[in-house]
């Protein structure tokens, strides 16, 4: 393993946005609470084909964060409960090989475009362009070779009390049919107040679409140990976008209120999502896109969108984003076919996943928030995973 030491003048890091609303402290009880940021690299393994993956550890006042080169993939993120008591709480896999076979998208950068667009086609400035479908009818998550696929280049970077991993990729004009050299920059900046800031930046030489986010799959409890029926969820929102049969919005921006859909409270996730709500029944449980109650219509501004606790534990993830929307995925797909990082398998209801977001096939719906990208302009957006105890 090699440890990286850059000096506290290589890069300076954002600042994170702290607010208030019940966060609580982490315990620093772990072997490696306390002391100075660290930043350590060690081979991950070879892709099918044959490019060198690495991880990156990033530990931090009692938070410890692997990525992965390979999708800018978060494999593991350690943390205390009330008791201290030390978990993974994200879903993924020990070694390589299952991440380029199998992988449901676990911890990993998504790009071009996050979520799905209908039948994989679009029009922008007058020409169709056609994606690759791979989730029938529809192409999700930037197409059969999308940034989960790649190695992406990093350079870790080391502040007075952060350390970071910034990511490099370049998508060629034309790959998974998407117009535009696409140069994209993430990086993920573990802080001494224990979150987990992802900042993403693109730009482009031609018009495209852009719509980046983080697939993380989480279990508070710790992964690979329990369902996530008993945390309790609480969204940000008081509409979101329902969907059709392929799970494409229809367009409609529907209110909440009175339905399963609302999370303005703090509920568990599993007390309704059994219900014989239309939604729920097509999405087989939660696989929806929140539209965020933001003050700030520009999308530049940090805000509250999503928090979610674990009674038993007391962990606790809380989100801020630049974004519009959010996409609850409530693992509905996981099938006892995966086997984790902790050795055990991955059934449905094992993880959940809120991904940070423009809304699914905005660019066939003109009432949604633009996702087009042009040269000359910077796609940036910024996400916070905040984690504490309750």
């Amino acid at each position: 393993m090699q440890k990286i030491s850059l000096g506290r003048t290589a890069v300076r890091l954002g600042a994170v946005l702290l607010m208030a609303g019940g966060l609580g402290a982490v315990a620093a009880s772990s072997s490696y609470a306390g002391g100075p940021a660290t930043i350590t690299k060690a081979p991950f393994g070879t892709t099918a084909g044959g490019e060198a993956v690495d991880v990156y550890t990033l530990t931090n006042n009692g938070i410890k964060v692997k990525i992965l080169t390979y999708g800018g993939t978060l494999q593991s993120i350690e943390m205390p409960d009330k008791h201290g008591k030390i978990a993974n709480v994200a879903l993924g896999f020990n070694n390589l090989a299952d991440y380029e076979a199998k992988s449901p998208y676990f911890g990993c950068l998504i790009g071009r475009y996050g979520n799905r667009i209908a039948l994989g086609t679009f029009t922008l400035d007058g020409v169709t362009y056609h994606l690759p479908i791979n989730n029938d009818p529809n192409s999700l998550h930037g197409g059969t070779i999308g940034f989960d696929k790649h190695v992406w280049a990093a350079t870790p970077i080391r502040s007075r009390n952060a350390v970071a991993l910034k990511l490099q990729l370049t998508s060629p004009d034309g790959d998974q049919g998407y117009p535009g050299t696409l140069k994209v920059t993430v990086t993920y900046t573990l802080t001494h107040d224990h979150g987990i800031r992802m900042d993403y930046l693109a730009t482009t030489d031609k018009a495209t679409v852009v719509n980046l986010t983080n697939h993380n799959y989480w279990n508070l409890a710790g992964e690979g140990t329990s369902t996530i029926d008993t945390t309790k969820l609480q969204l940000n929102a008081s509409k979101y976008t329902p969907v059709d049969p392929t799970l494409i919005p229809t367009g409609a921006i529907d209110p909440v209120a009175g339905t399963p859909m609302d999370f303005r409270r703090a509920t568990a996730i599993g007390a309704r999502n059994r219900d014989g709500f239309p939604q729920l029944v097509i999405g087989r449980g939660y696989d929806h896109n929140w539209v965020l109650d933001r003050r700030d219509p520009t999308f530049r501004k940090l805000e509250l969108a999503a928090k979610a606790t674990d009674p038993a534990s007391g962990r606790q993830l809380t989100i801020y984003t630049t974004e519009p929307g959010i996409q609850f995925y409530g693992g509905n797909f996981l099938d006892g076919t995966l086997v984790g990082t902790s050795g055990n398998m991955y059934r449905q209801g094992d993880g959940f996943a809120l991904e940070t977001q423009h809304f699914p096939d905005s660019p066939n719906h003109a009432n949604f928030p633009s996702t087009v990208l042009r040269p000359g302009q910077t796609y940036r957006t910024t996400t916070i995973y905040q984690l504490g105890v309750a």
